[in-house]
């Protein structure tokens, strides 16, 4: 049995693209009045994107990033906060 651990990178350029979505779907996330904390979490743990407002094409964007992504930029960003 191989025990070998699975490298899975991103690289930068994407990264940043990652980065500026989030960034962009907060933002609409938050004038609409929602808590983008719950709606993001609700749309990765279901893959339902009515979860993100169409505001300023906020759902469009989210969906040109695999959630697996999303999730792996969060999981980097807190990384960096520790």
């Amino acid at each position: 049995m191989d025990n070998s651990t699975v490298r899975f990178t991103i690289n930068s350029e994407r990264e940043k693209a990652i980065q500026d979505i989030i960034k962009e779907v907060n933002v609409a996330l938050i004038e609409k009045g929602y808590n983008p904390i719950n709606q993001l979490l609700g749309y990765i743990m279901s893959g339902d994107p009515t979860y993100i407002t169409s505001h300023n094409g906020a759902r469009s964007l989210i969906s040109k990033v695999e959630r697996d992504e999303l999730i792996e930029e969060f999981i980097r960003a807190y990384l960096k906060l520790l």
